[in-house]
């Protein structure tokens, strides 16, 4: 089985990034693949809203931008399980994770967002200094992704005061999101 990480961090060494290679870490202890995807080192074009927000994305399900999106979309239908990480910034998601999902959601439209239903995903928000801000972040990432239609495995907020139990815990979730 494959588990996917796409983590949205511009920082590719930070507590973000981490925690997805956790989350693989236990997978491949399981003896599943694990793949990672870092969306600040591939290019995705923000949505531009086609024919009034009702393009090809909409009629067709595909996206007509020339990007890595159509890439990613074809890694998430392969893979079993997926993980998406995020930093949060200012009570937010990041630029990249935000662009991402928006344009996943539109295309889903098209799909009646049926198509990742028996999907697990686990969910993280990333806060780092104060920490202030990651359950906001979690909660916006989690509409996002209930929405497409994902079926919630866990959400997770890390900060740099929780890491010390939080990355191994997500070590044991990518050992058991795949059964």
């Amino acid at each position: 089985m494959k588990l996917l990480a796409i983590q949205s961090s511009p920082n590719v060494d930070g507590l973000t990034a981490e925690t997805a290679k956790q989350v693989m870490k236990g997978a491949e202890a399981a003896g599943h693949e694990a793949e990672l995807i870092h969306l600040n080192k591939v290019v995705i074009k923000k949505c531009k809203a086609c024919d009034g927000g009702w393009g090809q994305c909409r009629r067709e399900g595909t996206c007509i931008q020339k990007d890595a999106f159509a890439e990613i979309i074809d890694k998430i239908k392969e893979a079993d399980a997926f993980v998406f990480t995020t930093p949060v910034y200012w009570h937010d998601l990041s630029e990249s994770a935000k662009t991402f999902l928006d344009r996943l959601r539109r295309v889903e439209t098209h799909h009646g967002f049926k198509r990742y239903v028996d999907k697990p995903y686990i969910g993280i928000a990333c806060a780092g200094g104060s920490g202030n801000g990651a359950a906001r972040g979690l909660y916006m990432l989690e509409e996002y992704l209930k929405r497409v239609g994902f079926k919630n495995y866990d959400l997770v907020t890390v900060t740099q005061a929780n890491r010390g139990h939080k990355l191994p815990m997500l070590e044991d979730a990518g050992r058991h999101i795949l059964g």
